[in-house]
């Protein structure tokens, strides 16, 4: 199989995993919370990625002084902000309205890439794509005529998860910069094993390192894997391919809510998905530019 085609398959894959991953935390709530789960998804991740990284990589973990401390910034915008706070929206919101709001990333690339990277002028195509993706945020999180009537927009959760996917933009454009010749496996390692020294020294001092249900082990096992394989993805297709691929996730996310969690979807949020799918088309060429 050519690097293309592992690029496609890696990162469809990955979009599975992703889908999978909120309904396993809902699963886990019911009797742990998002401290404990994230504690022990980050300690599995890490032993993913070991794994990964001593059945194929032959220079193992070593990362220069340069790489380590841009890991080191992944690790706390990525795992112990980003991901942290992405958990504690689950706790309160859908899994369609946290998984679509987190797929928004392009709208942020691009935006940094312009105001703060001073990277190339939005075009009409980026400002219509944009336009499309917040009209479809607003779809998502009203679900309902009488909500966007009172303009009821959405919740703090909602919030919360545009803060990570803000987080999760910045560090995307930070791995393709600095990281992009560094293993997918290495990058995953130290991510999640630096954010799991920490979660588990507060777990411990709190005296809640529990393993409450096998839940919280599954999806540590399903984000190693899909963040492997996104990475992988990264270095063999083009960001924009990867972006619109990856946009099957909130289709799975919704057939897994619906009949492993028995979420219901409303007209609008179908809808919102649709117009998500068509602002990523819109903004994708232009994310290019950024990688």
């Amino acid at each position: 199989m050519d690097s293309k085609k592992t690029g496609v398959l890696a990162i469809l894959v990955a979009s599975l995993m992703w889908a999978i991953e909120p309904v396993l935390a809902k699963l886990a709530y019911s009797n742990a919370d998002f401290l404990q789960t994230s504690g022990i998804r980050a300690i599995v991740v890490t032993l993913v990625a070991l794994l990964y990284v001593l059945l194929t990589r032959q220079g193992g973990l070593k990362v220069t002084k340069r790489q380590f401390s841009t890991l080191v910034f992944m690790a706390v915008a990525g795992t112990l902000f980003a991901d942290l706070i992405y958990f504690l929206a689950l706790t309160m919101i859908p899994v369609i309205n946290a998984v679509l709001i987190g797929h928004m990333q392009p709208i942020f690339i691009v935006l940094i890439g312009f105001f703060i990277l001073k990277e190339d002028k939005l075009t009409r195509f980026d400002y219509l794509g944009i336009f499309i993706m917040i009209i479809a945020a607003i779809l998502v999180t009203t679900k309902t005529q009488a909500n966007l009537s009172a303009l009821k927009l959405g919740t703090l959760a909602d919030i919360l998860v545009l803060l990570a996917t803000l987080a999760w933009a910045t560090m995307a454009i930070v791995m393709r910069k600095y990281l992009r010749q560094l293993d997918a496996g290495v990058i995953t390692f130290y991510r999640f094993s630096i954010a799991s020294v920490v979660l588990v020294t507060y777990l411990l001092v709190t005296s809640s390192l529990v393993l409450s249900n096998i839940y919280q082990i599954l999806i540590g096992i399903v984000v190693g894997t899909g963040t492997i394989l996104y990475y992988e993805s990264l270095k063999r297709i083009k960001a924009a391919q990867t972006s619109a691929l990856e946009l099957s996730t909130p289709f799975f996310a919704v057939l897994f809510a619906l009949f492993v969690l028995g979420e219901m979807v409303t007209i609008m949020q179908i809808a919102g998905i649709v117009l998500l799918v068509v602002g990523v088309c819109l903004l994708s060429k232009k994310e290019e530019a950024y990688f």
